[in-house]
């Protein structure tokens, strides 16, 4: 399962790994379900564009949505067919901006959280995700959930799940809009390769959705 993440950094840096003006861009270390984001989608002149979406998925067929969990996770080997998420995993795939995110490693006595990003820390991650629009009597709701597979080895041992990570070179495949094709689609999603990234503990604070600050990030010793 992917909680929680931080996006962080020069807005140069984001916009060139995505190719999208970032708009308001600031720095968050402890984004948590229900916040609203950015997200990179298809752009309908061409390119990618950014645009603001809620963390947990509310389809656009959904009657009720009080009443209906919201999911902020969907499974990459289900997602095709599942209700839920099939219409979204075909033609609304994005792409989340994060500098890392959070795990939490099971121990003897408590859970310890760990912050996971790519190999030094200096280049964002964009994450697998997929997008809904509902429409209801107070206008338009963009939601979103990101998409996990099975760890790689070095996310084995801390948790049973990690977030899909896009390969840069596959952006343009994954949120383009046309490619339908499930088994297509589903080559450019899976563990990403252990010896890009690297994980260390931080303090719990990060457990409090309203902590914020670089020193969530900072190793816990």
């Amino acid at each position: 399962m992917c909680g929680r993440y931080a996006l962080y950094g020069p807005v140069s840096r984001l916009r060139e790994r995505f190719g999208a003006e970032p708009g308001d861009w600031i720095d968050r270390y402890n984004i948590a379900p229900t916040q609203i984001v950015p997200v990179i989608r298809a752009a309908k002149a061409g390119g990618r564009e950014t645009i603001e979406a809620r963390w947990g998925l509310l389809p656009g067929w959904m009657k009720e949505p009080g009443k209906t969990a919201q999911p902020i996770n969907a499974k990459a080997e289900t997602a095709a067919e599942k209700p839920m998420f099939r219409s979204a995993f075909r033609r609304f795939r994005i792409l989340v901006p994060a500098s890392g995110f959070y795990e939490w490693m099971q121990g003897p006595n408590c859970k310890q959280p760990f912050f996971i990003r790519i190999r030094g820390g200096e280049e964002p991650m964009g994450l697998g995700g997929l997008l809904e629009r509902w429409e209801g009597p107070e206008g338009v709701v963009w939601s979103f959930c990101i998409l996990t597979t099975e760890p790689n080895e070095l996310l084995a041992p801390i948790h049973n799940r990690m977030p899909v990570i896009i390969a840069p070179e596959d952006y343009d495949a994954w949120v383009d809009p046309e490619l339908m094709e499930p088994g297509i689609v589903g080559e450019l999603i899976g563990p990403y390769p252990p010896e890009l990234m690297e994980a260390y503990p931080v303090g719990k604070a990060v457990g409090n959705p309203r902590s914020q600050g670089p020193e969530l990030v900072e190793p816990f010793q």
